[in-house]
């Protein structure tokens, strides 16, 4: 079924280059998926709580566009092998495959996906600290799970799923510095939980 899905996903997904949108500061995101003990799912980091912005939430891999990277594609790539130690040489990437939205900070974002990793061991990455304060492993299910998922607005015009992953989260130490979701939940939401309804739609999970 993965297989199947993930065609569908590069039916979708652009591998043209994108030009970077002048006057504006652009940022870009990877989708990592992967497999964790066979099971299929998306790599997801939790921001450090010290953070200046987006402090304690969900997030995928990316940043800004630097005026180094070739590409908003290497952007993502280069900040992937930086926060979480996984480099360009052990993914494929689908490309592109939603628009690029403004975030709340003012940032137009880029989002890009992966086919899926190996089966890889969450303790074996890299984490860079105190950026990243941790990484899980969404497993596909969980976007299908009625215990998880709630209904959401995307800017107050687009509906989305937002995902409760407060028990995905495995070191207590660091849940104090959490700050993302409804009612003390920790959830996948704003542009992170928008740009993963748009891929699960993609792939068929949503309708």
């Amino acid at each position: 079924m993965l297989s199947r899905t993930l065609m569908t996903a590069a039916a979708h997904a652009s591998t043209t280059h994108t030009e970077v949108i002048p006057d504006e500061v652009n940022a870009a995101v990877l989708v990592p998926l992967c497999n964790v003990d066979g099971v299929p799912g998306v790599l997801l980091e939790l921001r450090g709580g010290k953070l200046r912005s987006h402090a304690g939430e969900v997030s995928f891999p990316g940043g800004r566009f630097d005026q180094e990277d070739a590409s908003l594609l290497d952007t993502a790539l280069r900040e992937t092998q930086e926060e979480v130690g996984i480099n360009a040489g052990q993914i494929d990437i689908l490309g592109q495959f939603g628009p690029p939205e403004r975030s709340l900070m003012g940032l137009r974002v880029w989002p890009y996906v992966t086919t899926p990793c190996p089966s890889i061991s969450l303790s074996s990455l890299t984490i860079s600290q105190p950026e990243v304060a941790t990484v899980f492993h969404l497993p596909l299910s969980a976007f299908a799970s009625p215990a998880r998922i709630r209904p959401d607005m995307f800017r107050a015009t687009s509906p989305y799923w937002a995902i409760d992953v407060s028990d995905l989260v495995s070191d207590p130490l660091r849940r104090p510095e959490v700050d993302g979701g409804k009612d003390g939940r920790l959830e996948v939401w704003g542009l992170t939980g928008w740009y993963m309804s748009l891929l699960m739609r993609i792939i068929r999970v949503y309708t």
